[in-house]
């Protein structure tokens, strides 16, 4: 695990590289009994957009790929996914770049449309820590 702070078995990982920084009193990601738990990820600095929406589900997956990979996970790890929407219409679209993510890797998953600050999605997960030697 890189940029992370370890304290009775728990890491937390504050602002990986190339992820946006946390806007609040958070990190993030916690690593602890073998599992890593994100924070919510956005596309981009909450206010502002990648272009398309599927250009955001793209920039919000590789932040959360980015995390993950901080915490010695990764997306093949992945036990849960929560996914919170800012429309019923995102669905289809969102299901289609997800897919692209973990067409072979399925996790359970709960998807919701929420009124969210800014922002046109969120995602936060539950992954396993990979094996130590483990790729």
């Amino acid at each position: 695990m890189s940029g992370g702070t370890s304290v009775s078995g728990i890491t937390r990982i504050d602002s990986p590289p190339g992820v946006p920084a946390a806007v609040g009193p958070y990190v993030q990601a916690t690593s602890a009994g073998g599992f890593v738990f994100t924070t919510g990820q956005i596309p981009a600095a909450p206010g502002t957009s990648t272009g398309t929406f599927e250009d955001d589900v793209h920039a919000t997956l590789r932040n959360l790929e980015a995390v993950l990979h901080a915490a010695g996970s990764d997306l093949d790890h992945v036990v849960k996914v929560n996914t919170y929407l800012s429309s019923a219409d995102q669905l289809a679209p969102y299901n289609q770049v997800y897919e692209s993510y973990f067409a072979e890797r399925r996790a359970a998953r709960t998807t919701v449309c929420v009124g969210l600050w800014g922002v046109s999605l969120e995602i936060d997960c539950v992954a396993v820590v990979r094996a130590e030697g483990e790729q």
